[in-house]
Order: C-alpha cells, then structure tokens, then sequence
C-alpha cells in the first residue's frame, strides 16, 4: 500500500476530505519521527511500539573488493508490533 491508498482509506473510514486526511497522515507521520529523532518511543497500546535502536560498531567486507571494513556505530528505528496487531495478521 503507498501513502497515497493509505490516505484515501483514512479518508473513507473518517468521512473527512481527502486535504483533511492528507494533514492527518502528515501530522502522524512527522510526529512520530520527531519523537524517535529526540531519543523518545511512541506506543499504541494493542497496536505496537516505534523506538530507537543503538547499533554498534562492526567490521563489514566491501563485496567489490573484498577489504575489510570498520561500519560506524549508528542509531536505528525498530517497531516491535503489539498483542492485538499480531492476533489481527494471524487471523484470529
């Protein structure tokens, strides 16, 4: 599903305009990314949780040549999907 399928069943399943349900995505969206940029986790109970993950320095090989490598130490998203939202894809 692209954003814009997504914004379209918001749409219909809010009975809002498609420029309303535009801003809401929008807004969801930034706000999430905002807080996991400032360290912080947003939770939807039932539904799952966005975090910020520290991934640590490693050695990696360049497939082109085949050199060892150092890979920088980074900060990564993670989603851990909750209770509910698993029931839901399993069918249940």
């Amino acid at each position: 599903m692209t954003k814009q399928e997504f914004i379209s069943q918001v749409r219909e399943k809010a009975g809002i305009s498609n420029s309303d349900a535009t801003r809401a995505v929008d807004a969801v969206l930034e706000t999430i990314s905002e807080t996991l940029k400032r360290g912080g986790e947003v939770s939807f109970t039932g539904f799952g949780k966005f975090s910020v993950s520290e991934r640590s320095a490693r050695q990696g090989v360049n497939p082109q040549t085949g050199e060892r490598i150092q890979i920088a130490a980074s900060k990564v998203p993670r989603f851990s999907a909750g209770a509910k939202l698993k029931q839901t894809v399993k069918g249940g």
